[in-house]
């Protein structure tokens, strides 16, 4: 029997939601009313699944909202509203429920979005489910990557992953890499402001919180273009972690999740307006690599060629 994942089990309600309704591969969904984009996008956070140990209530609901933030800084669009639907269990105490609309309205101010709505129900475990809502007359598709187009990240990758083996696994990390990887993981920030202005230069884009390596592959597929990475979005402190633990530091940078940056391809012409905007904003901007003519992802290092699978975050493997 073949084993249900969340892109499986995607593909069964396409399949029986019939080919017109059938659903668009991209981090937001999009429906077109006269000449304006009318863009909105749903995540749901489950305690038992994307809550780690240590994370206070109100960086719970915070995190909630951040998911779908990232998604329409990716296409460039601003968020405007959002609905909050949540489930807690019986005997939830009302200092609890205080946090948790902290963390909302925290979220709400920091990122523009006016929460309007939603529905609360009792459940066995916190449950939020966030859905936003904008427009724009312009989306940034996750397809478009043309031929020596430069690849690029809005910020480093592997610190997340960083941060969960050592909240999971227990790994070894100096006191200083242990607060900021575990401060990525808790509070993380998506790059709204960023991805607003840049938007209007990019061939294509996509949010990275299933992973470096999925985001990639998927860009890749889509734009029916090879993907050659040639720098690894990630600092020093990284590496040395992965050589004390003993874990591969491209595992950390290509197959970890929740990082919520930018990957996007642009023109070599139009370069110089991202990086002037990424100094303005003091955005650690990484160019990674390039486009060229075939498909798949891989990585060329001290003369090596490897191909990168897709190997970044899905619900339901184990």
């Amino acid at each position: 029997m073949t084993k249900l994942d969340e892109t499986r089990i995607i593909k069964i309600f396409q399949k029986s939601f019939g080919k017109k309704s059938k659903f668009v591969p991209e981090d937001v969904e999009i429906v077109r009313i006269g000449k304006t984009y009318f863009v909105t996008k749903s995540d749901m956070l489950v305690e038992s699944t994307d809550v780690p140990p240590g994370m206070k209530i109100e960086e719970i609901s915070r995190k909630s909202m951040v998911a779908c933030v990232s998604d329409f800084s990716a296409k460039g669009v601003k968020p405007l509203y959002a609905t909050v639907s949540l489930a807690i269990p019986r005997g939830f105490s009302k200092s609890k429920i205080k946090k948790l609309a902290h963390g909302f309205m925290k979220a709400s101010k920091e990122f523009g979005v006016k929460i309007i709505g939603g529905d609360t129900n009792e459940g066995k475990e916190i449950v939020i489910e966030v859905s936003m809502f904008g427009v724009t007359q312009k989306i940034v598709n996750r397809k478009g990557a043309k031929i020596n187009d430069v690849i690029i990240t809005s910020g480093p990758f592997g610190y997340v992953s960083s941060g969960l083996k050592i909240i999971l696994n227990h790994c070894k990390a100096d006191p200083k890499f242990i607060k900021k990887s575990k401060k990525q993981v808790f509070v993380p920030i998506p790059r709204l402001k960023f991805g607003l202005p840049i938007a209007r230069y990019l061939s294509s884009s996509m949010d990275s919180s299933d992973g470096l390596s999925t985001t990639l592959n998927e860009m890749s597929r889509q734009s029916s273009k090879k993907f050659v990475i040639t720098k690894l979005p990630s600092r020093h402190d990284v590496k040395k972690f992965a050589k004390r633990n003993k874990i591969r530091f491209t595992d950390l940078v290509f197959n970890g999740g929740e990082e919520y940056e930018i990957v996007a391809t642009v023109s070599p012409k139009n370069l110089p307006k991202i990086r002037k905007i990424s100094r303005i904003q003091k955005i650690p901007l990484f160019e990674i690599g390039h486009v060229t003519k075939g498909k798949n992802v891989i990585y060329q290092h001290e003369n090596k060629i490897t191909t990168v699978p897709d190997a970044g975050w899905l619900h339901f493997e184990s």
